[in-house]
C-alpha cells in the first residue's frame, strides 16, 4: 500500500486475491532512509469470493461413436476463489438453442465425456466450460465448436490386387476410401493373407 504518515498505525490493504493466505510486515522509513521490517504477522486467510477465471483451452473430439469428448486446461489454486471447486460443462448441437448441462466436481479434472445413442458421428457441438465453487457459478468461457467422435468405415477398399514381386515378397495395392462426413477420415489400412 502507499506510505503511511507516522502518526498512523492501522492500514486497510486492498486488491488482495481471495481465499489466499497472506503474512504483513510493516516497515518505518523517515528521510534517512527505510529500517528493518517487522517480523512476520500470523498468516491470515482472506475470505472466499466466487471465482471469476474460466477454464482456456477448450477443445476435445475424438473418442467413441456416440461420445462427445470435451477437455480444458484446469484453473489453478490460486485463481479457485474458494472451497467446493469444480467446472460446469455445457453443450448443445450446433444450432440448437437447447443447452445440456453437466457439473464436474472435482478440482483436478480437465475433461468430460457425454455418452448418448442419439450422437451422429463428426456432429458439430457447440461447447463452453464454467466455474464454481461453494460461493456460487463463475465464469464461462466462450464457445467452442467441438465434434463427436467418429464411426468406423462403413465400407472396404475396393480394387485389392497384388503383384508378385520376388519369391518372398508380394506387393498389394488398393483404391483408397474416400472421405465421409459420418465417418471421418481413414488413418489406416489392415493388410490381410492366407
Amino acid at each position: 500500500p502507499e506510505v503511511i504518515n507516522g502518526r498512523t498505525h492501522k492500514a486497510t490493504v486492498v486488491d488482495l486475491s481471495p481465499w489466499v493466505e497472506y503474512e504483513f510486515r510493516v516497515v518505518a522509513s523517515n528521510s534517512v532512509g527505510i529500517g528493518e521490517p517487522s517480523r512476520p504477522s500470523a498468516l491470515l486467510k482472506t475470505k472466499a469470493a466466487v471465482p471469476v477465471v474460466a477454464p482456456t483451452n477448450i477443445s476435445g473430439g475424438g473418442g467413441s461413436r456416440s461420445e462427445l469428448v470435451i477437455t480444458w486446461e484446469p484453473v489453478s489454486e490460486e485463481l479457485q476463489n474458494g472451497e467446493g471447486f469444480g467446472y460446469v460443462v455445457m453443450f448443445r448441437p450446433l444450432g440448437s438453442t437447447t443447452w445440456t448441462k453437466a457439473v464436474v466436481a472435482s478440482v483436478e479434472s480437465s475433461k468430460y465425456v457425454y455418452r448418448n445413442e442419439s450422437i451422429t458421428p463428426l456432429s458439430p457441438f457447440e461447447v463452453k466450460v464454467g466455474v464454481y465453487n461453494n460461493e456460487g457459478e463463475g465464469t464461462l468461457s466462450s464457445i467452442s465448436i467441438i465434434y463427436s467422435g467418429e464411426d468406423e468405415p462403413q465400407m472396404a477398399p475396393a480394387g485389392a490386387s497384388a503383384l508378385s514381386v520376388s519369391a518372398a515378397a508380394v506387393e498389394v495395392s488398393w483404391l483408397p476410401i474416400p472421405w465421409n462426413r459420418h465417418t471421418g477420415r481413414v488413418l489406416g489400412y489392415e493388410v490381410r493373407g492366407w
